[in-house]
């Protein structure tokens, strides 16, 4: 059945960690941003959400780093981090363990894609699901790109996982959202911590929303960490979900640089045919 929702959003650990720091009206209109996708996500009554996340180190450590992984399992526990500082309690998300093997074997059809039947949420996944399912009671699909270990996957390589998760998810009955999850500039746990191009990343959002492949993919990494820092290279969670929409342009439903959470926090989803959004499940 076609994709009834796709997006992206930040998943800063500030945004839940360090909120009382934050400017209140600021903070209050991104959670309220939040609330919303995860309002406009749920009224498309998907079955479960795909989550393309970004790797810290939570999963996978330099001795055995894929460029791309999905979960497959009922259950998954998170988050990772200490709850008193992400402000997010520990607890188990349902997965659905035969719908990721069927996304997976299709996905493995034209990308080479590890598995993994363990997998601990980190901030990546948590706190966008702090906002969009916070009754937990949404299937999770989680996938993750390799955007911290160089050699990293190339931006194509990126934008090919998407296709493929698009492709996987029209094979199947149930009813799929999507959303992608990262920074854009950012330099996390450096001197430059709550450093933002602003101008960097609303050009790439105008890139992103008008779903321009070939601008997306003319980035180069050296350019990514010079301008963006090496927070920037998360762009290809949002990239592989602009590759999901198939071709559907997007709208972006609030970028505002927040320092104190190191990154301009962003939400945008892609406008779906309205046949995609309406299809009734079988």
């Amino acid at each position: 059945m076609p994709l009834v929702y796709c997006g992206a959003c930040s998943h800063a650990p500030g945004i839940t960690g360090r909120a009382e720091r934050a400017d209140t009206q600021t903070r209050q209109a991104l959670e309220t941003a939040f609330r919303r996708m995860g309002d406009e996500m749920r009224a498309t009554r998907p079955d479960a959400l795909v989550v393309i996340a970004a790797e810290h180190f939570a999963n996978f450590f330099m001795n055995n780093m894929p460029a791309f992984a999905i979960g497959m399992a009922d259950s998954y526990e998170g988050p990772i981090e200490d709850e008193a500082f992400l402000r997010i309690r520990r607890t188990t998300v349902p997965g659905n363990k035969a719908l990721s093997r069927r996304l997976i074997e299709t996905v493995m059809q034209t990308v080479d894609v590890a598995y993994a039947e363990e997998w601990k949420f980190d901030h990546g996944i948590s706190v966008p699901l702090h906002f969009l399912t916070p009754d937990y009671d949404l299937p999770i699909v989680p996938a993750n790109i390799n955007c911290q270990g160089p050699p990293l996957a190339p931006l194509a390589r990126a934008w090919a996982f998407g296709e493929a998760l698009r492709r996987a998810v029209d094979a199947v009955p149930e009813r799929i959202a999507l959303i992608g999850t990262g920074g854009l500039s950012h330099w996390p746990a450096t001197p430059d911590s709550g450093k933002i191009n602003h101008e960097w990343d609303r050009e790439f959002l105008r890139r992103w929303s008008a779903n321009d492949r070939e601008a997306l993919l003319s980035y180069t990494d050296a350019e990514i960490y010079r301008e963006a820092g090496q927070g920037g290279f998360e762009i290809r969670t949002f990239i592989a979900a602009a590759a999901a929409a198939g071709g559907a342009t997007g709208r972006i439903d609030f970028c505002e640089p927040v320092p104190i959470f190191a990154v301009s926090c962003t939400l945008g989803s892609f406008e779906l045919p309205p046949a995609q959004q309406n299809t009734p499940s079988s």
